[in-house]
């Protein structure tokens, strides 16, 4: 088989002159059939405050931020807005806001700091930007750096910083003076495929980050292709059993700057009729709480939020008995530690979705045929999805043959903002190169082995860190791991692991070094059991505090590559 397509059913492609406010929000005949929310059931939860928004709230605080947008600040077509904050209430609206005047906004980590923060303000060159009190003196040493003047910046949550001159979104929300008009941007037929909506940076595990142009109908497509791939408002099951419905409670603690919290965990969620718990940080201890306090239904976490379900202590000292749906994705997870999460949620459905930002979030997730995705899985193509796996030789690879993912559907992004080099090298006659080292099965299962360019060399055979990790996860003292490749003369490189200890194994490691190599004998010995002898952690076991992640959750190599660098040389090193 040359080509795999999308097994589930088809995709209807959406009016391609829409815009994400209107699809969201505005009752138009745009040729599809969205969930039917009840006047009760609110769009979003403040989960500090439990402050809820609905339908008709929303339509009013994303036009009434649109007229006081246009009047302050002239934002227009093409212009970048953008939004340096966590978590809020209120961040759709500021980006509908934006979208109703035909401007982009670009979405920055609010953990960035000031050196970070320029080089993406300088990629995107905003005309606003809206920060909060928490990142603020950030914000404007970023912004004096990139030439961006102080009378452009408006604040979330103002009322935490009295006495600055800069506007807050509530108050320009409030505004009681003179109205504040303007004219709507409408799309012509075709134009949502080519006009920006956002600008979501790529993830910087590689090289620096890029900013990635999504169009509304990137956006919009996929929201249809989840929905349609997840048979939502489809009467396929008995209601207590469908996967997606209308009045569901759904996690907010993904960030929201990130392609998966933006796409899946707000768009998709809020045209599924749900509602969304949207939580400033993440807290684990604080999560668990709102789980039970609003006895969410569904959880959409990443790979170090599932390892802290399964590892840590709160656990069992919370009713996690609402959650009947469990999605990890943003980086592959072990069989091993899925089994773990049954463990912890043994009544919900739970598996692995797989996308990344280029593919305006999701390529993959775990069908609705299964309960439990198949172990190790990043699911099956989403609706109007379709894939090739490219081997080494640029052979096509068959059912069960490794290769690099190549992507196509209505998902696939515009590239990279400002960037046509970077552009071509990535997206290519309309495929998307995903740069990861997948497998496909005869039932559409989707294995990730890695990333290509993260695969261990030992000796000629390719060694996926993952797989380590998944052992070394599922080991009693560990509480996080980490494996990359180090330089070896003989074997050209050799895995080695870094571990973070569950908090009592550490205090005694750290005090005693007889007993850490004792624990390091452990480990070793637990993974040499279960491995080739080419796959044994032979690079040597570091103790870390914790593993260095982005906040999707992907383990940041290149930073213990650069610990690794300043360590002692392994030729100097003693070996297990």
């Amino acid at each position: 088989m040359a080509l795999f397509q999308s097994l589930a059913a088809a995709f209807v492609p959406p009016r391609d002159d829409l815009t994400l406010p209107q699809f969201i929000l505005d009752d138009l005949d745009a040729h599809f059939t969205k969930p039917t929310r009840q006047a009760d059931v609110p769009c979003l939860i403040e989960d500090e405050s439990g402050r809820a928004l609905y339908v008709a709230e929303l339509q009013h605080r994303t036009h009434t931020l649109a007229g006081a947008l246009k009047c302050q600040w002239d934002i227009g077509a093409g212009d970048v807005v953008s939004l340096y904050a966590p978590n809020h209430i209120d961040y759709a609206v500021i980006a509908w806001a934006v979208h109703r005047l035909g401007g982009i906004v670009a979405t920055h980590s609010p953990t960035l700091t000031s050196d970070e923060l320029v080089y993406q303000f300088r990629k995107v060159r905003p005309m606003l930007v809206v920060a909060h009190p928490d990142n603020l003196s950030t914000a404007l040493h970023a912004m004096k750096q990139s030439g961006v003047t102080d009378d452009r910046l408006a604040l979330l949550d103002g009322e935490l910083a009295p006495g600055t001159p800069f506007p807050s979104i509530e108050s320009l929300i409030q505004h009681t003076g003179q109205p504040r008009s303007y004219t709507e941007k409408v799309l012509e037929a075709g134009q949502a495929k080519t006009t920006i909506a956002f600008l979501c940076f790529s993830s910087g595990t590689t090289g620096k980050p890029k900013a990635v142009s999504i169009s509304h109908f990137n956006v919009i497509c996929n929201v249809i292709q989840c929905a349609t791939f997840n048979r939502i408002s489809e009467p396929y099951a008995r209601r207590e059993e469908r996967r997606f419905r209308p009045g569901d409670i759904c996690s907010g603690v993904l960030p929201l700057y990130h392609i998966y919290g933006l796409v899946v965990n707000l768009h998709f969620v809020l045209y599924s009729a749900m509602t969304l718990v949207i939580s400033k940080k993440f807290n684990f201890d604080n999560f668990l709480g709102s789980i039970q306090r609003h006895r969410i239904t569904h959880l959409m976490i990443v790979p170090p939020q599932a390892v802290l379900f399964c590892k840590h202590p709160s656990v069992q000292r919370h009713d996690l008995s609402s959650v009947r749906y469990l999605m990890i994705a943003a980086a592959p997870v072990s069989a091993e530690l899925t089994e773990q999460l049954l463990g912890v949620f043994p009544a919900a459905q739970l598996g692995q979705g797989y996308g990344m930002t280029e593919t305006c979030a999701t390529i993959s997730m775990f069908p609705t045929s299964q309960k439990v995705g198949t172990l190790g899985s990043g699911g099956q193509l989403v609706s109007g999805t379709t894939a090739k796996v490219v081997k080494p030789n640029g052979e096509l690879a068959k059912i069960g043959e490794r290769g690099e993912l190549y992507v196509t559907g209505p998902q696939v992004t515009l590239g990279y903002y400002l960037d046509d080099e970077a552009t071509r090298t990535t997206f290519i006659d309309g495929w998307i190169r995903t740069g990861d080292e997948v497998m496909i099965q005869e039932n559409g299962d989707l294995f990730i082995t890695d990333r290509i360019k993260e695969l261990i060399k030992v000796k000629g055979n390719q060694v996926a860190p993952s797989e380590l990790e998944g052992y070394l996860l599922n080991h009693s003292d560990v509480a996080d791991a980490a494996v990359i490749g180090v330089h070896d003369e003989y074997a050209g490189e050799l895995p080695r692991a870094y571990v973070a200890l569950k908090p009592h194994v550490a205090a005694v490691v750290q005090r005693d070094q007889q007993a850490a190599n004792h624990v390091r004998a452990k480990l070793y010995e637990h993974v040499a059991s279960r491995t080739s002898r080419y796959k044994w952690l032979d690079g040597g076991i570091e103790f870390l505090n914790e593993i260095p992640k982005n906040a999707s959750g992907k383990i940041l190599r290149r930073v213990l590559r650069e610990v690794s660098n300043r360590a002692t040389p392994l030729a100097n090193r003693s070996r297990l």
